[in-house]
């Protein structure tokens, strides 16, 4: 598959997202945080992820300025955390979150997660939101598909996105199979299990095959089943590095095995089943 950095595919409103981005979970608000994002954005970046309650919207913004690249250029994402879940607080939120960010618009607004019943009218404030020309896009993370269905049935609208911790050792291919049936692009955060599978012995041949970083042949799986990634790094050099991924493809030996590493390992909710998340 020939992709470059700045690929993208359509969402099921028209709209056209960066297939790779930068993550901004844990990157701490200040310094820290607007150099990762300035660094990736000098490196080629164009889709920066960040959320409420990451508590960096404030940072993100400044490098987005900072940088000198067209807003237009840019895809930018954030999400509503579930204190302010809700019609009216959903509404106040994204305002809340663009002030913070210093934006007249999202590019993709998120829930972040299924965890509270006032998720429907959550959902609702974001069409409305969209409908407002506030967000581009709307779209849901860490949602099973219950909470999709949900949302479908009471609105009638579909989700755009699915943001979800999603690698070779966390595949879920019934739920990206079924977000795929209904049209919603699947996103996948913590592609790199944030550091703890990377010696994993298949994938440091793999990596030594090509004469890439484990980390590279993690997102660059990503990649070849047509899922956004957004790799997260406060590092100049490995900010780089992750996206020095479009130089090699995944020959078929390589994917299957890395489709045979899946074995549920989450992350973020270790040992906290998906359906015990709301």
């Amino acid at each position: 598959m020939s992709l470059t950095i700045t690929s993208k595919t359509k969402l099921r409103d028209g709209a056209e997202v960066p297939l790779f981005g930068l993550g901004t979970f844990q990157s701490d608000q200040g310094v820290s945080c607007e150099q990762a994002v300035r660094w990736a954005l000098d490196a080629g970046y164009r889709h920066i992820d960040t959320a409420a309650a990451y508590g960096n919207e404030d940072s993100v913004g400044k490098a987005l300025r900072d940088s000198g690249i067209p807003r237009d250029q840019i895809w930018v994402t954030t999400k509503v955390w579930n204190n302010d879940q809700g019609y009216q607080t959903t509404l106040d939120a994204c305002h809340a979150s663009l002030d913070r960010l210093g934006l007249e618009y999202l590019d993709l607004y998120l829930i972040h997660w299924p965890a509270t019943e006032q998720r429907v009218d959550s959902f609702k404030a974001m069409i409305e939101l969209q409908k407002q020309g506030l967000c581009r896009s709307i779209g849901v993370s860490n949602y099973l598909e219950t909470h999709i269905d949900e949302v479908i049935a009471a609105t009638g609208e579909v989700p755009a996105v699915n943001q979800i911790e999603l690698s070779p050792f966390l595949a879920r291919r019934p739920l990206v199979d079924y977000c795929r049936s209904k049209g919603i692009v699947p996103e996948a955060y913590s592609p790199l299990t944030r550091g703890q599978r990377l010696n994993e012995e298949s994938v440091v041949s793999i990596a030594d095959k090509h004469g890439k970083t484990p980390a590279q042949v993690l997102i660059r799986w990503c990649l070849e089943h047509e899922i956004v990634v957004i790799p997260k790094s406060v590092t100049k050099e490995r900010i780089q590095q992750n996206a020095d991924v479009f130089d090699f493809t995944l020959d078929e030996d390589d994917m299957t095995v890395l489709d045979m590493l899946d074995e549920d390992f989450f992350t973020i909710r270790p040992g906290v089943p998906p359906d015990k998340w709301d």
